[in-house]
């Protein structure tokens, strides 16, 4: 039977399947905005540092890897900060004014005259990322339904994994040939788009009325969601140790053409869309083995990567299972922070995008330092080996904290209720 969206008025299936979509390319214009860079990353650095970019293509790319971690820092702020202070709000209008800001945002990152002040905008635009991405995982559980939590966060995410597909390789075509800044105009006209398609599409939803700012940031007196945001923080690291320096990688270690890079970016993002899918449905079934499962393949593919990425297949074979490994993990730590944060849902719903733009950062940043070394572009991938492994350290940590609660009766996460557990004697 169809969803209501106010507790009284039935949905058709068609308009939840539109409000779906809606919310979706809201996701593909994220995954734009955000991944573009990676791709364009020369040309980003050509441009805005001419003068480090002539006396060191390698430097000026590295310092050009601080607009992706600018971004993802702004991601880690303006996530829990707005989730928190407007859990009351009616989630479309919320959402509404979140595009907003995207579009603005984005056509400032394409305006702005030099690299100063591109950072600065990258850092603004990138401030409802988090919250945009929680709150529409909140309404689409809603539209899906009991037991398809995990699944109605994986298709929010489905526009960001496509993007990886289809937008990141098209608009970097674009960035590559007509430049960067149109590349960026390109993608605000995607926000402004959903813009519409979620005015039209979208059904009223009611926020927490309960809800303060106090209330939600409960949520960190958790040990538990401070264990979840680190596997987040430092696994998913891994990945973007990588992704950020997916250009050099291909045009320096396995030798192909500059017009090769959209290319491999169109297998990356068929691995993220593939294990985006994956791991909703498998989360739905368990959260930890989906993560066991998810680290233990990105793992494996970057030790493949790094052992063969001067090849065309294992450069293929390795970035598709990292982008398949890592998007699996994202859904399924979002479904673990609404686990263990309890009350505070919306919160806890924007928080992964923050512990997954940390990885972000942190991942570009540890990668981008071992490049300046003259470490070569190789470095980053046994980086995210190491990030990756210490995501799998923290896992059995806050799985096994939850073994011990369990064992001593205390009340323990399980799906979105809490278990009270007889004490194993």
């Amino acid at each position: 039977m169809p969803l209501t969206s106010d507790g009284s008025t039935p949905l058709s299936s068609t308009r939840i399947r539109l409000a779906l979509l809606a919310l979706a390319l809201g996701g593909f214009g994220i995954g734009s905005t955000e991944f573009v860079a990676m791709g364009l990353l020369p040309n980003l650095a050509q441009d805005l540092l001419p003068g480090l970019y002539a006396a060191s293509p390698d430097a000026a790319n590295a310092q050009a890897g601080w607009l992706i971690s600018a971004y993802a820092l702004g991601v880690v702020v303006g996530a829990p900060t707005i989730a928190a202070a407007a859990a009351r709000w009616p989630r479309k209008q919320l959402l509404l004014a979140l595009l907003t800001a995207f579009t603005l945002g984005t056509i400032a990152s394409a305006l702005l005259p030099n690299f100063e002040t591109v950072l600065i905008a990258r850092f603004i635009a990138a401030l409802p990322h988090g919250a945009y991405f929680g709150i529409a995982s909140l309404v689409a559980a809603n539209l899906m339904g009991p037991g398809k939590r995990a699944r109605g966060i994986a298709l929010v995410l489905s526009g960001l994994t496509i993007a990886n597909v289809i937008g990141v390789p098209i608009i970097t075509w674009i960035g590559q040939t007509s430049g960067w800044r149109v590349a960026y105009l390109v993608v605000a006209g995607i926000f402004a788009l959903t813009f519409v398609a979620v005015c039209v599409f979208v059904p009223f939803q009611v926020g927490n009325p309960q809800a303060t700012m106090r209330a939600e940031l409960r949520a960190f007196r958790s040990l538990q969601v401070w264990m979840t945001l680190s596997i987040g923080a430092i696994g998913f690291g891994g990945l973007f140790a990588v992704y950020t320096y997916v250009a050099p990688l291909v045009i320096e270690i396995t030798g192909l053409a500059v017009a090769a890079v959209p290319l491999v970016l169109v297998v990356v993002g068929l691995g993220m869309t593939v294990g985006n899918f994956a791991g909703g449905a498998l989360a739905d079934w368990s959260v930890r083995r989906t993560m066991y499962i998810a680290f233990a393949v990105l793992i494996g593919a970057l030790v493949l990567l790094g052992l063969s990425a001067q090849s065309l297949a294992g450069l293929l074979v390795g970035m598709f299972f990292i982008g398949a490994a890592a998007s699996a993990l994202s859904p399924t730590i979002q479904a673990r922070l609404m686990d263990v944060a309890h009350e505070s849902q919306s919160l806890a719903a924007a928080l992964n995008h923050s512990s997954l733009n940390v990885g972000n950062a942190l991942g570009a940043a540890l990668g981008g330092l071992a490049i300046a070394a003259g470490l070569g572009y190789l470095a980053p991938v046994w980086i995210g080996v190491g990030l990756s492994a210490i995501g799998v350290a923290l896992t059995v940590v806050t799985f096994t904290i939850d073994r011990n609660r369990r064992r001593r009766g205390v009340d323990v996460p399980y799906g979105t209720q809490l278990v009270r557990t007889v004490p194993v004697k």
